[in-house]
């Protein structure tokens, strides 16, 4: 691998006698891991786990996760090894309830991990700045199924206005990629001094924007996927002396880990080398906002429209009492209670998804489930018409494509496959309209004879 000369000064600075392992460790080849989502469990799996997950995997090899109904169906995430980390800091100092925000969220590796370890009753605010992106995290959130969340794209200023709101927040911010650059060749083409310096300053704005959205005595996690102490240490010192930031204790890592533990003053950072660990560069650290006078923003005096749920809808969820109903954005929602008190307090912004999209009109007569409530745990498959599929015909449903019953049938049916559901079809005598959302499906044409497998 053809290194920049500067970064490679950097890292002779920063890893003395080790540079040449970690050169050799680049030119290895990527370790591939997924973590499982625990309330969609998968059987169990017979592979080397990821000893800083509770969930997480790494495959013999990359599986073409495209053509996996698994997949699809929020069963599992693909992510960073590395990045898994971040459970441990979760679970090490929090222990009760909390909301959270995940500020720069896209494509959902972070929220999704939050969802699985934070303690029971915990709500989760996922954000993305960059639209396109933004898209990409409110498909994986919905895939992942629970209802206590809520999808944003806006600014991290947008979120400072949102003052004392956030018991934690996880900043992974844009970065100059150092971590990445075996797997994108663009990050290494666009490195340079003068990038890094760019990022410095980018990360100091996100950061002081989105200060203020924090309650005192909350906590932040910051991360980079990114190796230098520019953008690590250097900002970690940066919240320390611009907000009295308190650094946290170090917690414990088991040698066979690999994970390097650093220190800024009183600081700890923990930073995945890959000629060290199983995964790719990460560099992380939790700090604490002062306990102070706490000022809660107000909710919107604009209160959100109760519904009473349809009577042939309510039989579709495990418990309907626990929601209340609302028309969103022309979708009939079901919200928890911390949901709506969420969305009151963000009446400004623009919401993707929040709780759960039960349904839709069918041309404005009737109300057809939406695709989101196939995806939801609180889903009561029991109580669905259903309609089994086998491996090529799943790929036919998820590329969008009619498909052609056995027998006569009417109405609306949840298309199933290895009893795990993909979505809805609506019943027209011997064939069913594809109602799985156009913008998910898969657009390769290839279909493998066989399903993917770990």
């Amino acid at each position: 691998m053809n290194l920049p000369v500067d970064f490679s000064k950097k890292m002779q600075t920063l890893l003395g006698e080790e540079y040449e392992c970690f050169t050799q460790a680049l030119e290895a080849s990527l370790p591939t891991s997924i973590r499982v989502n625990t309330f969609k469990p998968l059987p169990e799996l017979e592979h080397k786990r990821v000893e800083w997950s509770s969930n997480g995997y790494y495959l013999g090899e990359r599986i073409p996760f495209t053509f996996d109904p698994l997949f699809h169906s929020g069963r599992y995430y693909v992510q960073e090894a590395s990045s898994m980390f971040v459970e441990q800091l979760l679970k090490a100092f929090i222990d009760k309830p909390v909301k959270l925000l995940d500020l720069c969220a896209a494509p959902g590796g972070k929220t999704t991990l939050a969802l699985s370890v934070l303690p029971q009753g915990s709500f989760v605010v996922a954000n993305e700045y960059m639209s396109q992106r933004a898209q990409v995290l409110s498909e994986n959130l919905i895939k992942w199924g629970t209802p206590n969340t809520i999808v944003t794209n806006n600014t991290p200023a947008d979120y400072g206005k949102l003052r004392h709101t956030f018991d934690v927040i996880i900043v992974d911010a844009p970065c100059s990629g150092e971590g990445m650059f075996r797997k994108d060749e663009d990050a290494l083409a666009q490195w340079s001094n003068e990038n890094v310096a760019l990022c410095v300053s980018r990360q100091k704005e996100i950061l002081s924007d989105v200060w203020a959205a924090l309650k005192p005595g909350g906590l932040i996690i910051y991360s980079t996927c990114t190796y230098n102490t520019d953008e690590n240490e250097d900002i970690a010192q940066y919240l320390i002396e611009e907000f009295e930031a308190q650094p946290l204790p170090h917690i414990t890592l088991k040698p066979e880990w690999g994970v390097t533990r650093e220190f800024k003053g009183e600081t700890p950072l923990y930073r995945f080398m890959p000629h060290k660990t199983i995964g790719e560069g990460f560099t992380v650290t939790a700090l604490r906002k002062p306990e102070g006078d706490y000022s809660p923003l107000k909710p919107s005096k604009t209160k959100l429209k109760t519904l009473p749920l349809p009577n042939n809808l309510k039989t579709l969820l495990k418990d309907s009492s626990k929601f209340e109903y609302t028309i969103y954005k022309e979708k009939l929602t079901a919200l928890t209670a911390e949901c709506k008190e969420m969305m009151q307090l963000m009446d400004k912004f623009n919401i993707l998804h929040a709780g759960i999209e039960v349904a839709v009109t069918d041309k404005g007569k009737e109300y057809i489930p939406h695709h989101a409530l196939s995806q939801s745990i609180e889903l009561n498959i029991e109580q669905c018409s259903k309609i089994e599929v086998d491996y090529k015909q799943a790929i036919s449903y998820l590329r969008r494509e009619a498909i052609t019953l056995s027998e006569q049938q009417r109405g609306i049916a949840l298309i199933i496959y290895k009893n795990v559901p993909l979505g809805w079809v609506k019943c027209v005598g011997n064939r069913a309209n594809n109602l799985y959302p156009q913008e998910w499906r898969i657009r390769s044409e290839r279909t493998p004879e066989i399903a993917p497998h770990f």
